[in-house]
Order: C-alpha cells, then structure tokens, then sequence
C-alpha cells in the first residue's frame, strides 16, 4: 500500500525531472534588445585672459567659441551624453597657486537640455589662467565609469601655464590606465609651442589635433568629434607600405594605419573581383610644422603600371590634415564559356609632396590613414554619374518641347485675343 509520504515524494521526483529536461526559458520575441551604453563626451573650453584676443573673423576667440558652442549644442546627436567643463573661468587673481586649481564643470556630463547647456556657456568672460593638467583629469574623471565611447574635446588658445604638472604627462597617464578615453584637441590662433604641446597630448590617446583660425571650421570641427563619439570604434590595423607594388601588403576592406617619410611613395595591393568597385580614401595628417605648397597623390594602377585612376589634393598654408580618394568600378565581364574571370590585382600608390624646414625632426614619418571598401559595382542606372551630361540629354529634350508648345500656346492666345479686340 503507497503512503501518503511516498506519493508526495514521487510526484515531487517527477515534477523535478520533469523541470529539468524542459528547455531554458527564452525571451519573448518581441521583447526590446538591450540598449548600448551612450556614448559620453566632455567638452573642455579655455576661458583664461588671452580669449578677450579679437583676431577670429573680426571678434573675440571667446565670442567665436561662443558662437560655435551654439551651434554644436543645436547639432549634438540624441544618443550622446554631453557635458562642458571650462579652465580660467573663475580665479581672476595672480596667486599661481588659487589659478592652477580654477577648473570647474560647467553643465553635467548626461542627458543634454540645450537651453540650459547655451544658458551657462552666454555667462562666460574671459578671466584668469591655463590649468590644462588639473582640467583634464577633472573631465576624465566626469567622465569614468560604464563601458561607452568617452571623448575629451579641449578648446584652448594657449599652452598650460601651470606646470610642473605637464599636461601631454596627464594624456600620458590618462591613456595608460587603460580606460579608452580620447581626447581630441582644438588650438584657435595657436603658436608653435600650443601646437606641439596639444599635438602630444592628442597623439598620447590616439586623438587628433586641429588649428582653427575662423569660427566656422571651429563649429564644425567640434561637431565632427561630437558625432564621431556615436559612431562604433574602429581601431585601424597597423600596415606597411612598400617600396613597389610587387612587395605591397594585401589589404582587404578596412581601416589602415602607416607612416610615410616626406616625399616618399608607398604601395598597398587590393584584389577586385569583376562586377565589384574599388573605393579608397587617404589622410595624411602633418603633425609638425611644414612647409608652405604640399599635396597628396593616390594612384590606382594595374600590376603592369598602367594608371587607372588617380585622386590627388593640395594645399598651401598651414594644415593638420589632408585627404583625397579614387572609385574605380571593374566591368563584369564573362569568356565565350560564361566563366567570369579571376580578380584583378590594382596597386595603390600613397605619395606625399611634403617638406619641413631644416630645424624640424622627420623621423618618424607622417601619419597616414587609408580606407579601402570594395563592394558591388552601382548598377547603371543607380549610379551617381548618370545624372551627368551623358544621361542628361532626354531631359534637355523634354525641356526644349515644353517651351516650344508654350510658345505655340502662347502665340495661338495672343492671337486670339487681338482678334477679339479688333472685332469689338
């Protein structure tokens, strides 16, 4: 005779395995994926005495930066936590000390209200000194915590007036702890040594530097960054050009890194395949003082050395970076047997007419940047270039008949007309 403990037992045995041959639960299909962490950025902005300077498009650099903050506030992308952070803002007095230590945040990195974000900027004057140091490692710890992208985008018209704390040492340890910040750095009006101490601390992790003499490239310049802090992180893959095409690495679509001595020539290799288009773009980015009169060549040419296509930049003045870029469509063709043929190897050639004044190191080279992409050929009558002149024709003809029946419409009503008023 079963007890009543030993049903409840075997019931409960079943239950259990019952339970455990089930399949983990899964979420319901309509059940919203995770949503990524925002990408934060933090901009820091000089406000020390040299920004009453007027020489940036007849006003002052604060005014300019003023200008150009309202304009990126309008711009900034929804998904992007912002904040503002300022240097020089509040100590006007000489005691170095009290000065080095003015930094303070301006509006809380999160949820950007635009109003309230242009509201604090309009309170600012130009006041007092250069903490760069002390500023960046207040931004970087605004910024600390959670896995997103995180930028530092640093506006500032002079150097750090507050050593020994050496703000390319704070980039420097800034980028050792691991914690995948960068920071970007714009100079406005700046001199030599602004220029080589904010291209070290961008170079200390893997931001960019920029020289900004009018306000608009600094507005849209900062916004660049500011969307590029919602873009997905592509670390480019450090390469090697070589001295002719025949020794060139095989680069497959992707985002390259390089380094290339002034005046010199450096070959890649990229295989297409009939029916796919090339596209290739370079940077090369002038991270020390240069000569005036520089350009950028990039050459798309056969095994045989025969060109096939060529993009080409230049310049004249001062620069941080210049960039050009080619297309190059290969015909689907097919033999007399419907075999499609092989890829075809196309040499990219990187040459760069830059040169430097005697006192100026060029070791190591310039910094290069070349994107390859190699995707499926547009069809015709997708392609950007039929709406050129070559496809154009029909609508000139169509244009042409509408005037000439207007014209005839036209006339037949004047005529028309006359008569009626002669016959009345």
């Amino acid at each position: 005779m079963i007890t009543r403990k030993r049903l409840a037992a075997a019931t409960c045995g079943l239950l259990a395995a019952l339970a455990a041959a089930l399949p983990p639960p899964v979420a319901a299909a309509d059940e919203p994926a995770a949503k990524p962490p925002s990408p934060k950025v933090e901009l820091v902005l000089d406000v020390s005495g040299s920004m009453r300077a007027r020489d940036i498009d007849g006003q002052t650099r604060m005014s300019a930066a003023k200008q150009a903050f309202n304009e990126v506030l309008d711009a900034v992308p929804g998904e992007v936590e912002l904040g503002i952070r300022t240097l020089g803002a509040n100590y006007p007095g000489k005691d170095r000390k009290v000065g080095c230590k003015d930094t303070k945040q301006l509006y809380p990195v999160g949820p950007l209200d635009r109003t309230e974000a242009k509201t604090a900027v309009a309170t600012l004057a130009p006041t007092g000194w250069t903490p760069i140091g002390p500023a960046l490692l207040g931004a970087a710890e605004d910024l600390k915590g959670g896995d997103a992208t995180r930028r530092i985008v640093l506006i500032t018209d002079g150097e750090d007036t507050c050593a020994p704390l050496d703000p390319c040492e704070v980039a420097r340890d800034i980028a050792a702890k691991g914690i995948h910040l960068v920071i970007d750095t714009l100079g406005l009006v700046p001199d030599a040594k602004t220029r080589n101490q904010l291209s070290c601390i961008a170079e200390a992790t893997g931001g960019t530097y920029t020289s900004v003499q009018h306000t608009d490239e600094l507005s849209d310049r900062v916004s660049q960054l500011v969307d590029r802090a919602a873009e997905p992180v592509v670390t480019p893959v450090a390469t090697e050009g070589a001295t002719e095409c025949a020794k060139a690495p095989q680069l497959k679509a992707g985002l390259y890194s390089d380094r290339e001595k002034f005046g010199e020539h450096r070959w890649y290799r990229v295989d297409v395949l009939p029916g796919q288009e090339l596209r290739a773009s370079v940077s090369v980015a002038a991270d020390r003082a240069v000569n005036n009169d520089y350009g950028v060549l990039l050459r798309a040419v056969t095994v045989h050395g025969r060109e096939i296509v060529r993009g080409s930049e230049a310049g004249d003045g001062r620069t941080d970076v210049i960039s050009t870029g080619l297309r190059y469509p290969k015909d689907e063709l097919e033999d007399s047997d419907g075999v499609k043929p092989a890829a075809e190897t196309v040499c990219l050639q990187v040459s760069n007419s830059f040169s430097a004044p005697a006192s100026v190191k060029t070791d190591p080279g310039l910094p290069v940047e070349l994107t390859v992409d190699v995707v499926d050929a547009p069809d015709e009558a997708s392609d950007v270039a039929a709406f050129g002149l070559g496809r154009g024709w029909w609508l000139l003809a169509v244009l042409v008949l509408t005037g000439l029946v207007a014209g005839l419409l036209w006339g037949w009503i004047s005529r028309w007309r006359f008569a009626v008023w002669r016959t009345n």
